[in-house]
């Protein structure tokens, strides 16, 4: 496998950039706030939906929602669809308006009023036979957006149009793993089922280093490039995904200029 070919320096690159200090700006700085699940899950879900753009608007975004919230678990069970449309009209994130993200927690609500979590709704579409989260996320997306009936839905693509989700990967990484970086909490879904978080970045790294030969950023592509990765750490194969995008990733560079850069870097 080709990344077997890199697996010293990509482990010397985790335990070099996988720690707290590295990740601002990154929205996923929003979840160390909550340290109750039911919180979290939200603050997650939220983060990882508006994680599109420039990262300085995605993180004042993303404080936006939250601020209007306190309790995130407690504010959205005692909304209501028409207190969410007020509370949120003047919302706007780039193409995403106030109006849908209102509709995205009223959905998130309703799955909370007929599961409990988050979690919960998530397992229902997941197999002990299933080799990733991919069915289950299928299922998630579906639930959530009962509450979209013929509306624009970008927050919540799903991967069974194709779609590498990569927010919603990117959520799944923040809440299944738990290590220095990734806070965790979804302790029934198995981190080696997981898909990377596949966006610009990623996808050009994977394609130097020869873990796709696909062009397009697509849910195949996500799919070669954690096979890829699971060849090193079958149990995990996600864990490099933070540690990989912390550096600005240069088209001009092979792979074996990155890494030594990587090592230069790491001292």
């Amino acid at each position: 496998m080709p990344a077997r070919r890199y697996q010293e320096n990509l482990l010397r690159l985790y335990d070099c950039y996988n720690r707290r200090e590295y990740v601002h700006p990154d929205p996923l700085e929003f979840l160390y706030n909550y340290h109750d699940i039911r919180d979290r899950e939200i603050v997650g879900l939220v983060s990882a939906s508006l994680a599109y753009g420039n990262v300085r608007q995605i993180l004042k975004s993303v404080s936006n929602v939250l601020s209007r919230m306190g309790s995130p678990y407690d504010f959205l069970m005692t909304s209501t669809q028409e207190s969410l449309t007020r509370v949120f009209r003047d919302f706007k994130h780039r193409f995403t308006t106030g109006e849908e993200l209102a509709t995205m927690l009223l959905g998130i609500r309703r799955v909370l009023e007929a599961h409990g979590s988050l979690e919960a709704c998530f397992l229902t579409g997941l197999s002990e036979d299933d080799s990733t989260v991919i069915p289950a996320l299928t299922t998630f997306v579906k639930e959530l957006s009962q509450v979209f009936p013929a509306r624009a839905r970008s927050l919540l693509p799903s991967p069974a149009a194709g779609s590498a989700c990569k927010r919603h990967n990117l959520f799944l990484r923040w809440v299944v793993r738990r290590d220095a970086v990734d806070p965790g909490g979804w302790a029934r879904v198995p981190a080696s089922k997981l898909i990377v978080p596949l966006d610009v970045h990623m996808h050009r790294m994977s394609l130097h280093l020869g873990l796709t030969a696909r062009k397009q950023a697509d849910l195949r592509a996500a799919c070669e490039i954690t096979s890829a990765f699971r060849s090193i750490a079958p149990d995990d194969p996600v864990r490099f995904d933070f540690s990989l995008t912390r550096l600005g990733i240069r088209d001009d560079l092979s792979p074996d200029e990155f890494f030594a850069a990587c090592a230069a870097a790491c001292g």
